[in-house]
């Protein structure tokens, strides 16, 4: 990966977790691939904050229930997509920015059995491939900051919502713009395009059409969260560079370092917002 990324398709596409990676820790871990089920990918597709925990607490926002058909923006590896269905009876259809994460979708989902349950479509949230009025719920975990004219994506999910749908997600927030510095930073490691606070995302929602339902601070378990993982990668670098091997994406490492230190000075931080179509 080159010091800096161009866009978020260019980072994702070189991301560190891939479909192959997650496909070889489940031969690691199993000895086999033969009858994979969707349970022993758990441990390694869900990657996001709070993991299996954080897809219930967004599922239980969303009002999810055995039949419903659900859009999940931003949909990566399908990680969550696979879950939900399987835990809710759900039918998840992903609409997913970069290609080289649709086909590791794809090949995932067909690993475990869930083609049915689960498809990941290539699209862009701000124009996205689904009839208006079809879907119950809509969500998304931790990548609208990626998303530039986010009002954009929000009247999308309006827009394919049916009436009294809930569109339930997870973002970064901004209680404070960023530094011209900071900004660069976290656009050059990890394609981060401006912030917003959770005011304003929950203003940008009701700008949409949509009546707010719930906005919930996730700052302070983000902090918790991200200094563990922190620390994780931190080791993964020593050892590599003890082994003489490529420590990765620099300018990823520096971005990472700096959102962990703001997250826990206030700087930046997380929000569950839900909203319902009146």
């Amino acid at each position: 990966m080159t010091d800096t990324v161009t866009s978020a398709i260019d980072f994702y596409e070189k991301h560190p977790i891939s479909a192959d990676i997650v496909i070889a820790k489940v031969r690691e871990a199993r000895g086999t691939l033969d009858g994979v089920a969707p349970e022993d990918l758990y441990p390694f597709d869900q990657d996001h904050y709070g993991g299996l925990d954080a897809n219930d607490a967004l599922a239980a926002a969303a009002g999810l229930a055995l039949g419903h058909k659900v859009a999940d923006f931003c949909a990566g590896l399908g990680g969550p997509a696979r879950y939900l269905a399987r835990r809710y009876g759900v039918t998840v259809t992903g609409i997913e920015l970069t290609p080289k994460r649709v086909a590791g979708a794809q090949r995932l989902t067909d690993l475990v059995g869930l083609t049915q349950a689960v498809r990941v479509l290539e699209g862009d949230v701000r124009a996205v491939p689904l009839p208006d009025a079809s879907q119950d719920a809509v969500i998304s975990q931790e990548a609208f900051l990626h998303v530039p004219e986010l009002p954009r994506a929000f009247a999308e999910a309006f827009r394919i919502l049916k009436r009294g749908g809930r569109f339930a997600f997870t973002n970064w927030t901004a209680p404070r713009p960023l530094s011209a510095e900071d900004a660069q930073l976290m656009w050059d490691g990890m394609a981060v395009q401006p912030l917003y606070s959770m005011a304003q995302q929950a203003e940008m929602l009701r700008a949409a059409g949509f009546e707010m339902r719930a906005s919930e601070d996730l700052s302070p378990a983000w902090g918790e969260i991200l200094k563990v993982r922190l620390a994780m990668y931190q080791k993964l670098r020593g050892e590599t560079e003890k082994a003489g091997t490529s420590t990765g994406h620099d300018a990823f490492y520096r971005s990472y370092v700096r959102f962990v230190e703001l997250v826990l000075n206030g700087g930046l931080g997380g929000a569950r917002l839900v909203a319902i179509k009146p």
